[in-house]
């Protein structure tokens, strides 16, 4: 395998490759998801060095767990889970996971105006989301970024079902509030690279 066609080569290829053991397969399929997955752990965990070790972390778990990958949805998805695992497991080693319920008012919820996430850029709305308290953003990640169910994510975090509602439905209100503020603030540093919450 030629790096300079590492981009041509079929993922299936390479995950097979990987499943014999191939160091060069392994590198090719880490360069080739390393940069989203590590967008993913960074919405989970403020400190970069943090998210960075719960990615190699999580490439280390998904290579020696690769015959459980059944082909059964995407291989991106698939990674994708072991990656917001590894996540949790920092934020439960690194930062006191605190369900803060009267940070904001769960009724405080104003509108958006048209437009305001599109106008934003993916660094800014990273920044917003890492300023969540640890409860807020890890909730907010779960449900509304990565598509769990309250129920799956109280399985995930020890809560209850109505405790994962009202962490989201808070976020979501604090997140708005706070999207609003720095709208508002300086609406001419978000002209880069418009893009929308689901980074």
């Amino acid at each position: 395998m030629k790096t300079s066609a590492a981009h041509f080569i079929p993922e299936a290829e390479l995950i097979a490759a990987c499943r014999q053991g191939n160091p060069r397969a392994q590198r090719l399929l880490y360069d080739r998801m390393a940069p989203k997955m590590l967008g993913v752990c960074l919405r989970y965990l403020r400190n970069h060095d943090d998210a960075e070790e719960a990615m190699m972390t999580g490439f280390v778990k998904a290579f020696r767990a690769l015959e459980q990958f059944r082909q059964e949805g995407s291989f991106e998805g698939w990674v994708r889970r072991i990656m917001v695992r590894e996540a949790l497991n920092q934020i439960s080693r690194r930062e006191p996971f605190m369900l803060n319920l009267d940070d904001c008012p769960a009724q405080y919820t104003p509108a958006l105006p048209a437009g305001i996430e599109s106008d934003l850029n993916a660094a800014d709305l990273l920044a917003l989301i890492q300023e969540l308290p640890a409860g807020y953003r890890t909730v907010f990640n779960l449900a509304a970024l990565e598509g769990y169910t309250h129920q799956e994510i109280a399985g995930l975090l020890g809560i209850s079902e109505g405790t994962s509602k009202s962490q989201l439905s808070k976020a979501r209100a604090l997140l708005q509030r706070r999207l609003t503020a720095l709208t508002y603030s300086s609406p001419a540093s978000h002209s880069d690279s418009p893009c929308c919450l689901a980074i």
